[in-house]
């Protein structure tokens, strides 16, 4: 007696379809290739949504932190007392700046170009309402000392506003009307500008300096004076 064995129409699909997305050979299908190349994407994804957002929020703390600071003045170059702005002595600086600290905005230019210095100010500090103006040196009590330095007696660092010793080089210690109140032939001052004339190899220093220390210092023959640079908070 023979079987025979009768395959309807549909069974080889519906049994495929049951196995899940395979093919014959055991290989997986197009669809199941196409899921998982989805799904290892998505880490991806994330990590690219973060950066973003880290971009984001590193742009805003950005902004935020800026937000406070203005344009104004500072000096280009180093300028004595009495001398007068230019536009090539000032340049335009962004920074923060506190409440009740006095300072030039850049849009005043105009208003100081032209007028002289009270005061000597360095390369890169802020320019003040009082550093412009009418000469504020010599202050009450003070004098200002013009001295011709030769070669090696004033360091090549020397420039106004700077703390400065002045001393007696020579044995002549007499020379002087007499020494300070501190005792010796040594007197502090702050240098209030420097010049190198272009017919002569000295260099004329002029300093700031008690009026009694002037007058003393303005005593010593020339060539008989020397400068030592101080620190900032030098004695």
């Amino acid at each position: 007696m023979s079987t025979d064995t009768t395959t309807r129409p549909g069974t080889d699909r519906a049994t495929s379809m049951a196995n899940g997305p395979w093919i014959s050979d055991g290989k997986p299908s197009a669809s199941r290739l196409r899921m998982t190349g989805r799904r290892r994407s998505v880490p991806y994804l994330l990590l690219g949504v973060l950066l973003v957002l880290s971009c984001v929020g590193g742009f805003v703390l950005i902004s935020l932190s800026s937000g406070d600071r203005q344009a104004v003045l500072a000096l280009a170059r180093s300028v004595p007392v009495g001398h007068e702005l230019t536009t090539r002595d000032l340049r335009q600086v962004n920074v923060a700046v506190d409440p009740g600290v006095a300072v030039v905005d850049a849009d005043r230019a105009a208003t100081v170009v032209g007028r002289p210095m009270a005061t000597s100010v360095s390369a890169g500090a802020l320019l003040t309402p009082d550093a412009v103006g009418g000469a504020a040196l010599p202050a009450n009590g003070q004098a200002i000392a013009a001295l011709a330095l030769k070669p090696g007696q004033v360091p090549a660092e020397v420039g106004p506003g700077v703390r400065v010793s002045v001393v007696v080089v020579s044995g002549q210690a007499g020379t002087a009307t007499g020494p300070p109140a501190t005792g010796g032939t040594v007197w502090p001052a702050v240098v209030t500008s420097v010049t190198t004339p272009a017919t002569d190899q000295n260099t004329v220093v002029s300093v700031q300096l008690s009026e009694a220390a002037a007058r003393q210092v303005a005593a010593v023959p020339a060539g008989q004076l020397s400068i030592v640079m101080l620190s900032a908070g030098g004695r």
